[in-house]
């Protein structure tokens, strides 16, 4: 079996989950981990692995068939997607919304040029949701949506949050609100804003000596993570954070409903309960990995998103395979 060379960058939640995953992925091997940290400080799970300064990631291009971009969207991503798609093939969990369009164009240019495929925005939302979204738009046109997240923790908002300056440690849960919630899943097809549906619950460990209404403030002004939701900041200690804040489970549900031409109505509910926000997103990224390496194979490059990427193309099974048992 041919095997599929994997690099990691990033050797954060996601990264960590990531090393773990190719174990479940008997076509795939890891080829090196990429930091920005001392590799000599990097401890790998899986024996034998090379770590490497992310700065030396050219050093890889011809030994690496696809790098999993596992850096933050806040501030990481957004130079490392175009950097290192001039390099591999990509794949990413870019979660900015309102910033995606301007993102893919930039990664988009970059993979052309290099003739690499970068898969960008996937994991569950963006990414499984996404594609929820649109088959349940697809199949009922003529109805309303709803995405609620939560409860748990959000890892881009987390990290948002400790890029605050003065934090220490911060952890964000998303908590949908219930009775929107109720409105939608009873078939009412209410108008719900931002900040009707969920609440920003953040715990947050500051540096000694730091200002904290400044932090707060810094937090629930910041733009695209906060500013549009009611979003609660609580200081702890860094004990305190490490006791009751460590486990990372998330999770939460695609709605739909609407009518057929007959009149009937109908609603559509996609879900998910995760014990671990970064296990399960490194274990996608790896599904879309798989699918860019084979793309990239068949000539087709430039950036794609889940929308492009037919499922043939995640699985380890063979078509006729998936064909005989999955259909």
């Amino acid at each position: 079996m041919e095997k599929i060379r994997i690099g990691i960058v990033g050797y954060g939640n996601i990264g960590k989950a990531a090393e773990l995953a190719i174990r479940q992925n008997a076509d795939m091997d890891l080829g090196v981990i990429l930091t920005r940290r001392d590799p000599e400080r990097i401890v790998p799970r899986m024996p034998g692995v090379i770590v490497d300064g992310l700065g030396r990631a050219a050093e890889y291009a011809d030994r690496i068939d696809v790098a999993i971009l596992c850096g933050g969207s806040a501030t990481d991503l957004p130079e490392q997607g175009p950097g290192m798609a001039a390099l591999f093939n990509t794949v990413d969990s870019y979660d900015t919304h309102a910033k995606i369009p301007e993102y893919f164009g930039r990664v988009n240019k970059a993979a052309v040029k290099a003739k690499k495929t970068a898969v960008i925005s996937t994991g569950w939302d963006p990414g499984l949701f996404s594609l929820l979204r649109v088959i349940e738009e697809s199949v009922l046109p003529s109805g309303k949506a709803c995405t609620f997240w939560g409860p748990g923790v959000s890892q881009g908002h987390s990290d948002a949050i400790r890029r605050v300056k003065g934090v220490r440690d911060g952890r964000q849960y998303t908590l949908p609100i219930e009775k929107a919630v109720e409105r939608v899943r009873s078939g009412e097809g209410p108008e719900l804003s931002t900040r009707e549906k969920h609440l920003r619950d953040c715990y947050v460990v500051a540096e000694e000596g730091m200002d904290l209404e400044r932090i707060r403030r810094d937090i629930e002004t910041m733009p695209y993570y906060f500013s549009d939701y009611d979003t609660r900041v609580t200081f702890i200690s860094q004990e305190e954070m490490n006791k009751n804040h460590s486990k990372m489970p998330h999770g939460g549900f695609v709605m739909r409903t609407g009518e057929t031409s007959d009149g009937s109505r109908h609603a559509i509910e996609f879900s998910l309960r995760l014990e671990s926000n970064p296990a399960f997103t490194a274990s996608v990224l790896l599904a879309y990995a798989r699918a860019a390496f084979r793309m990239n194979g068949e000539g087709i490059v430039g950036a794609k998103t889940v929308f492009d990427i037919a499922p043939v193309y995640l699985s380890p099974r063979s078509a006729e395979e998936l064909r005989k048992e999955m259909l």
